[in-house]
């Protein structure tokens, strides 16, 4: 009889998913536009502005890791990063959108470069140890898979009120006030998910574990071990970071298709509802393919979905109309997925690694995935900006709308809709390898062992 966890720490967990929400969507969505269109910045400066800080994160997640485990051998719970990154995100993330109308475009680039570096080291501090939370409070799959989809209903729901609501936010107050009203509103949202999650996570852990066997400094050496040794793990992170990648490049490119493909800049509105309301009914409905095909068999019919729906999108390239609601719908229905599967597979991971190793390496499997979730992230919007460079898109101060070219209008729509369903499709064969590779016992020798089955690896729940 499996353990089931009370409502409230449930609902205490995925209220994290409003700071996970919040933080995603608004620098993903309006960011670049925010560069290219009201401070005037190129697409090439940029591109090098939003991917930048999402490097360093990149380098910084894995200790952010290690020190977690640390934390939770020393004191049970894992809330002191979480803290300091709840506290820290709220002045970085509005200064971010505040850049004083009067600076040059190479100022104002350099003000966003500084204050999104200071949020992503922030939201880096809290979203580690996070992500780690599930195989903490439950060693129950299922149980996992309700919590997971439990936050990313929550994570759906702050993205389409932020999605929605802060660009609407921004056009109601108009001007620079505009995105710094839009920028106070969403890190008050963030800062109360995070606080109450922060809150959960105090918690006692559910496994026992000592500071010998949690020693934040083995430092890098036991991220190369990971990477080296738990080949599904592996797998899965390089599938899971193409398909934020796609994510993130198809998020970067909204607000541009909406103003230059649909005509209306206010249109976003209507393209976030198709992408993400959809998302919110079917969440619940996603365990019963999971629970019927395993989690990574669903996982895979997610991504076929969107790969459809954003093939299908490409068409507006050519004949724009309100047609694209509807693949954007089934895109987004795709994605809600991708997003649980992804996410309730990761604690059934950072248990097989506990499994091979007798030792607690839940935060640095979480770093590493909270890393390669910011790399896709980082690389989405600066992909998509080279796409608009290469098709000569040409960038503008605000209040001011410049007539587009052909070219520039096709590399609109191919950024938002082929590119992400190639990166997409490119995961799909990363998937397929999964369920063919066996699990790596710590000396990095195959395990012997027949091939693996539903009740021997929890990938594959019946």
């Amino acid at each position: 009889m499996s353990f089931r966890l009370p409502h409230r720490i449930v609902a205490g967990f995925a209220a994290g998913g409003l700071g996970t929400g919040g933080f995603s969507v608004l620098p993903g969505l309006v960011l670049a536009y925010y560069l290219t269109d009201s401070l005037a910045v190129s697409p090439l400066l940029a591109a090098v502005v939003v991917v930048a800080p999402k490097v360093v994160d990149i380098g910084l997640n894995p200790v952010i890791g290690a020190r977690s485990d640390a934390d939770a051998a020393a004191t049970g719970s894992r809330t002191r990063l979480m803290w300091l990154g709840t506290v820290a995100i709220v002045p970085a993330f509005v200064l971010m959108f505040c850049v004083p109308p009067s600076v040059t475009p190479t100022v104002g680039a350099i003000w966003v470069l500084v204050t999104f570096t200071a949020t992503a080291i922030a939201y880096s501090c809290f979203q580690v140890p996070y992500v780690a939370l599930p195989a903490d409070l439950t060693p129950d799959h299922h149980e996992r898979t309700r919590l997971v989809a439990t936050r990313i209903a929550v994570v759906a729901l702050a993205t389409l009120a932020l999605g929605a609501g802060g660009p609407a936010i921004r056009d109601a107050v108009g001007g620079s006030a505009g995105y710094a009203a839009m920028a106070v509103t969403a890190g008050a949202v963030i800062a109360t998910g995070m606080s109450l999650a922060s809150a959960t996570a105090a918690r006692p852990a559910r496994r026992q574990r000592s500071v010998a066997e949690t020693d934040a400094s083995r430092g890098v050496p036991p991220v190369l071990a990971v990477l080296r040794e738990h080949s599904r793990y592996r797998i899965v992170l390089v599938a899971f970071i193409v398909q934020t990648l796609a994510g993130s490049v198809m998020l970067a490119g909204a607000q541009y298709f909406a103003t230059y493909v649909l005509g209306d800049a206010a249109a976003i509105v209507p393209v976030f509802f198709a992408y993400i309301a959809p998302a919110l009914v079917v969440m619940p409905l996603w365990s019963l393919p999971g629970r019927r095909w395993g989690k990574l068999r669903a996982f895979m019919v997610a991504s076929i979905l969107v790969v459809g729906g954003a093939s299908v999108l490409s068409a507006a390239a050519v004949y724009p109309g309100a047609w694209v609601f509807v693949a954007i719908s089934v895109a987004g229905i795709g994605y809600a997925g991708t997003q649980t599967f992804s996410y309730s597979i990761l604690p059934d991971l950072i248990d097989e690694r506990s499994a091979q190793t007798g030792r607690d390496d839940g935060g640095v499997l979480s770093g590493l995935w909270t890393a390669g979730e910011t790399l896709g992230m980082a690389v989405g919007p600066g992909l998509y900006l080279l796409v608009l460079a290469a098709s000569g898109f040409v960038a503008s101060p605000a209040g001011v709308t410049v007539a587009q070219s052909g070219t520039a209008l096709i590399g609109v729509t191919v950024g938002m809709s082929v590119l992400p369903a190639v990166l997409v499709a490119v995961s799909l064969f990363f998937l397929a390898r999964v369920d063919r590779v066996p699990a790596r016992s710590p000396d990095s020798s195959p395990v012997t062992s027949p091939a693996p089955t539903a009740d021997e690896y929890p990938l594959f729940p019946s």
